[in-house]
Order: C-alpha cells, then structure tokens, then sequence
C-alpha cells in the first residue's frame, strides 16, 4: 500500500437524498465542512471531501425510502459532537441515540437526517 488512501477501509459512502439543496445545508452545517455540488449534464450530486481521498456523496433518488436497518456510515465531527448534534436538530434531523462513549473508539451519537437517513457523528476527542 503506497498511500495513504489505500489504507482506508472506507473510501467512499453514497447518501440518498431527496432534496439535494437542503441536505446540502443540512450536511454543511452538522459537518461543519464545506459541501460542493456538482452538476453533470441534467444529473446533479453534492461532494464531502474528507482527507487521504475518502468523502461522502449525496445524490438525488426521488423513489428513495430510508434504511432502518442497513450499513451505518459514521461521519467525522471531531471535537464538536455536541455541536454536530445541535446543528442536526436545528435542521429538521432526528436524534436517534445522543452522545454516548463507545469504549477506546471515542463517542458517537447516530441521528436521521434531513431525509431521514440513518448516520452516525463520530468524535474521538471530546465533545
């Protein structure tokens, strides 16, 4: 493995939305990084870069219903879970568990978002 992005397990995660404008603002805000939207003919999908190459793609599915059950994809909010969670509430999300510890990995809260898609916001420091 000669980079650092092939030492990630995760590359990549697709995030179906229903409207890509408001999960747009809604992953800015929880995530606190700059989300970029790219339009590709008549087709249109919204970035999150993360660092060594690995990120997060929103796309509009208009048939799209939300997983109960499923991969949980954790999003990095290091150091400001408690703000991330706010930030999530205050954009039509849903707190599914609030902040707990998760042993030597850190803390995380798992909440539904905007679309009702189940994530969870992870932090390895404090909140």
């Amino acid at each position: 493995m000669s980079d650092n992005h092939s030492n990630n397990t995760i590359v990549w995660a697709d995030i179906p939305v229903v409207d890509l404008l408001r999960a747009a603002e809604f992953y800015d805000a929880v995530l606190d990084r700059e989300v970029e939207i790219t339009e590709l003919d008549e087709f249109a999908f919204a970035a999150i870069q993360g660092t060594n190459g690995n990120g997060v793609c929103l796309y509009p599915d208009s048939d799209y219903v939300a997983p109960e059950k499923g991969p949980l994809v954790y999003l990095n909010v290091d150091g400001r879970l408690e703000e991330a969670v706010q930030q999530c509430k205050k954009l039509g999300g849903e707190v599914v568990q609030d902040v707990h510890d998760i042993g030597n990995f850190g803390q995380r809260a798992i909440i539904k978002d905007c679309d009702g898609t189940r994530v969870a916001l992870h932090s390895t420091s404090g909140s």
